[in-house]
């Protein structure tokens, strides 16, 4: 059961993500499918109300779970994992972030995972905007496979139902999101 708080900061988001994220109109998605709307969670994180929203609800969810890092794909991760560590840390209750590369640096330290180190073992919840397929939160899991790291849990502000659970499954995360796109389609 949803504490109030949480309920509230739920309801709060909605409004945001409906007057100010969802369009409706003719679109192609980086999934490659046509829609009648676009969800554009970014106009959302990258706002001061709607970072510490986001970040806030993501916090209550995983609050009572043994995670020692958050974070997900460029560039729909980079807004709402730096919210969640300024918050965390406010709240003192520090988590680490990283955000995942599409592919491996060329230059540098030639890292596709940045931020803190992540140990073997450790275990972590992807974050991203927006689910459709969720091919890139699957590409981000196998990043983190690859060095060992543990996902089992992607969190995600809104699931479009077009097949992000099923694909994620298959690859062993669960899907949690924060609104289904019916909540929004109303």
């Amino acid at each position: 059961m949803e504490n109030i708080e949480l309920k509230e900061l739920k309801q709060k988001l909605l409004v945001l993500l409906k007057k100010e994220a969802f369009k409706k109109g003719n679109f192609i998605l980086s999934s490659g499918k046509t829609s009648s709307y676009y969800l554009d969670g970014r106009v959302i994180t990258l706002t001061p109300e709607g970072a510490y929203l986001v970040a806030s609800i993501i916090l209550n969810l995983i609050k009572e779970k043994d995670v020692q890092a958050i974070g997900g794909p460029t560039l729909g991760a980079d807004p709402i994992v730096g919210a969640i560590g300024a918050l965390s840390h406010i709240n003192k209750i520090p988590i680490k972030t990283f955000i995942v590369r599409k592919a491996v640096k060329e230059h540098g330290m030639h890292r596709q995972i940045e931020g803190p180190a992540l140990k073997k073992g450790c275990r972590v919840i992807i974050v991203d905007d927006v689910a459709t397929t969720g091919k890139s939160i699957v590409e981000a899991k196998e990043a983190l496979d690859k060095i060992g790291v543990i996902a089992e849990e992607a969190i995600v502000i809104v699931d479009r139902g077009e097949g992000a659970a099923l694909n994620l499954g298959k690859v062993g995360l669960r899907l949690n999101s924060i609104y289904r796109i019916e909540e929004l389609n109303t």
